[in-house]
């Protein structure tokens, strides 16, 4: 979460677009690539992803603990999941791998800590109540660290980036446009103050 300010959150069609689409990122900054579970097309994106060199490529959108098991088949180096549910939180706490489940309120949050775990995702960030919302829940949970994602844009990644809990955000908006582009945006993003 510490690498860049922005997370690029991946939904790749098509595997054969998965390695030049990495190397775009991490040419522009951006090594740590998350590719989300929601399309057949995921395992073997991150298979192809791990190939460049200086990528960290994890898993999102990893709802049971079936899917964490093939990711885990594939060595992706991080987790992420929409939501939190006690079989899936223990199994990936088990396994010490990073993991940042999706959390939206206080009981999220306690049933994460309750596994050991101090950083979440918290989404969807935009929908749950923004930044006013996140702030409020991280005075209890002053421990807990943060990357909110899901409505994040350019424009109010820098004002989430201040709030010093934030060590992260997620984005979908970089990996639009040619690779040329993705890589100017990717450029853009790192250089994201935090």
């Amino acid at each position: 979460m510490r690498t860049a300010p922005v997370i690029p959150v991946l939904v790749i069609d098509d595997a054969a677009k998965a390695r030049p689409l990495a190397e775009a990122l991490v040419k522009g900054g951006l090594r740590v690539l998350e590719v989300t579970m929601r399309t057949p097309a995921a395992l073997d994106a991150i298979r192809e992803m791990k190939k460049v060199p200086g990528a960290i490529v994890g898993a999102g959108t990893v709802v049971n603990t079936r899917q964490f098991e093939q990711v885990m088949k594939e060595d992706a180096e991080f987790i992420v999941s929409p939501g939190l549910t006690d079989r899936l939180g223990d199994a990936i706490a088990r396994s010490g791998v990073p993991y940042l489940p999706g959390v939206a309120n206080a009981g999220d949050i306690m049933r994460g800590m309750d596994l050991g775990l101090s950083h979440f995702k918290f989404f969807p960030a935009e929908t749950s109540g923004g930044l006013k919302a996140l702030k409020a829940l991280a005075g209890p949970f002053y421990e807990a660290k943060f990357c909110p994602t899901g409505g994040i844009t350019p424009a109010t990644a820098p004002d989430w980036l201040a709030f010093e809990p934030i060590l992260c955000v997620g984005g979908s908006w970089i990996t639009s446009g040619s690779l040329e582009e993705v890589e100017a945006k990717a450029r853009e993003a790192a250089a994201l103050p935090r």
